[in-house]
């Protein structure tokens, strides 16, 4: 299994973590899915969501797996009147995160 930036952002401050690997299913990146794939709870598994603010540019949300985005929620907190969702395509080359990792 190859290391993600978040891991090697968690080796670099000497953060003791477990790397779980587990096949993705490109038609279901669900949260529910993947809990069930590595036998989690849902309450165990969080989405880390992609998403570009009309002032401050792209951030990142980490939202548990059973939740859902509040979008203007997280514009506001963020700094911004608005926010969306960055594209799929995008996100490797703005995050360097693999998308269902």
């Amino acid at each position: 299994m190859s290391k993600t930036n978040a891991a090697r952002l968690l080796d670099k401050q000497g953060i003791v973590y477990e790397l779980a690997e587990y096949e993705v299913d490109e038609s279901d990146l669900s949260a529910a899915n993947v809990a069930a794939k590595l036998g989690q709870n849902i309450e165990q598994v969080f989405k880390t969501l992609v998403l570009r603010g009309d002032k401050t540019g792209v951030f990142v949300c980490v939202i548990p797996g059973g939740g859902e985005l509040n979008l203007k929620l997280a514009a506001r907190t963020a700094g911004n009147k608005d926010a969306a969702m960055v594209p799929v395509k995008d996100i490797f080359g703005l995050t360097g995160y693999i998308r269902g990792g």
